[in-house]
């Protein structure tokens, strides 16, 4: 296969736009597109071309990149009008970095290989704050020698890149990193809650975790947004709830039974309810901070 130069990137929503400039600021050609125009301004203003549909992007590009809300839009992309499918033949790739299913990523990887083409799942970890640095964590699932092939794009978007085997398996253990984050999530809340009621300073609470057994990645990231007041880590609610249910659904499949999975989904559907589907994540917290009456800022 030739060596990729020319990126079509689709979704430029919180992680897309940045790992879309990542892609830009390392020298690729990138022609983009997003349903809300506005969102590819500042890639075009950078040197982007905009995209008129997703089968000339895919005519146009050696590979093409999804990056979307929920697999359903992945599939309307490849399927749908001026789709991209026909035009994924041989000698280009498309490489999914949405949060997705295994099931539909599979589906649709059969359809690219039917066309001629290579598929690739590939969704990110982290954060969108390192997806902005270049420095975010992404598994790949594909042919070994795709991988290969691909190195030098996954290394212009992030740090840490993982082959992690055949088609499929990035997207199964990306919704498994998802929901131990969320689980971690709502223990670091209790346990912030719990603190402030006996008294303890919220500053030395946050730092005695951290040198301690109890540290995490979602402590050193999502605490300090809580305790700051921002709350903010561009993630919202009901993409929490649609990741811990793509966790039930592997977990069912494989007849795995779940404990602390529903009980989850369940404190997220009651605070969606309460305080909106895109309410940022971190503020599960208000649920506590409410029922005790404390204010969980330092």
């Amino acid at each position: 296969m030739k060596p990729i130069r020319t990126i079509a990137f689709i979704g430029l929503g919180n992680a897309g736009s940045k790992l879309a400039r990542s892609l830009l600021r390392n020298g690729f050609n990138l022609i983009v597109r997003d349903l809300n125009h506005g969102a590819a301004q500042p890639l075009l203003d950078a040197g982007a071309s905009f995209g008129e549909s997703p089968l000339q992007m895919a005519q146009a590009a050696d590979l093409l990149i999804t990056c979307l809300p929920n697999p359903a839009t992945s599939a309307v992309v490849l399927e749908g009008q001026d789709g991209a499918l026909p035009a994924l033949q041989q000698g280009k790739i498309w490489a999914e970095m949405s949060t997705t299913d295994e099931s539909e990523v599979l589906r649709l990887g059969a359809l690219v290989k039917a066309q001629g083409g290579e598929p690739v799942d590939c969704p990110v970890s982290g954060g969108c704050h390192r997806a902005a640095t270049g420095n975010i964590s992404i598994f790949a699932g594909c042919e070994r020698q795709i991988f290969e092939h691909m190195l030098p794009v996954l290394t212009a978007m992030g740090r840490r890149i993982l082959h992690t085997g055949q088609l499929g398996s990035a997207s199964i253990l990306k919704v498994v990193t998802n929901y131990l984050a969320t689980a971690n999530l709502m223990t670091l809340c209790e346990a912030l809650v719990t603190c402030k009621a006996v008294d303890m300073d919220l500053r030395t609470a946050y730092e005695a975790i951290r040198i301690s057994s109890g540290n995490s990645f979602v402590h050193e990231t999502e605490s300090q947004v809580i305790l700051n007041g921002s709350r903010d880590i561009n993630f919202t609610m009901d993409l929490v709830c649609k990741d811990i249910m793509l966790f039930d659904e592997i977990a069912k499949g494989a007849g795995v039974p779940l404990d602390f999975s529903p009980l989850m989904v369940k404190i997220f559907r009651e605070a969606m309810e309460k305080y909106g589907a895109r309410e940022h994540s971190p503020n599960i917290i208000r649920r506590l901070e409410e029922v005790t009456r404390l204010d969980i800022t330092a």
